[in-house]
């Protein structure tokens, strides 16, 4: 990745984005067809994993809503692994909050792994009867101000500063090779 990017999830518009903030920042406007809020993308300052489970698999859960509980086992044996604090995976419904439609991390889904009480990763999920595809992501670096900066909704950045503080970052500590790892250990 060369140069910012916003994610749209699968029910957003850009018309939730304020499109003349967005081309004055330089920032590239893509869809991913998962569902979740929107992700702002900088080179380095997160890591993106798609994962690909088919049906066949003894980790395949049909219901939705656990469906990704053995993946945040692997994502709290990496964040562990790497000397993150409390690492928990999430079991449960989704916790939403007013900006979780818009925002990817401003909401708490079944599946994604906490740190204390800031989210560390997050995971949308997009599913066929043959096989899920779980894209997952943790911050190296969360701009919460940069991202909030990009919508069109009415005091979007205040709601940025307030948000500053609820995800985790991991820094450049080698998460991506530490799921590697733990995925060979976990599944």
């Amino acid at each position: 990745m060369t140069a910012p990017a916003i994610v749209l999830g699968s029910s957003q518009s850009e018309r939730d984005l304020d499109s003349a903030r967005v081309r004055a920042a330089g920032v590239d406007v893509v869809r991913r067809r998962s569902g979740g809020g929107a992700v702002l993308l900088t080179p380095g300052a997160h890591v993106w994993l798609d994962v690909w489970l088919p049906r066949a698999d003894p980790s395949w859960v049909d219901d939705v809503g656990r469906a990704g509980d053995w993946l945040a086992d692997v994502w709290v044996a990496a964040a562990a692994a790497i000397g993150v604090e409390d690492p928990r995976p999430h079991r449960g419904r989704l916790e939403t909050s007013p900006w979780s439609a818009l925002v990817c991390f401003t909401g708490l889904g079944p599946g994604e792994v906490t740190s204390g009480s800031r989210k560390l990763v997050g995971v949308s999920q997009r599913r066929t009867r043959d096989w899920a595809r779980f894209q997952c992501l943790v911050h190296r670096r969360w701009d919460a101000a940069g991202t909030f900066a990009l919508l069109a909704t009415p005091g979007a950045t205040a709601a940025g500063d307030q948000w500053r503080d609820r995800v985790a970052d991991v820094g450049d500590a080698g998460i991506g090779a530490a799921f590697r790892a733990a995925l060979d250990r976990v599944t």
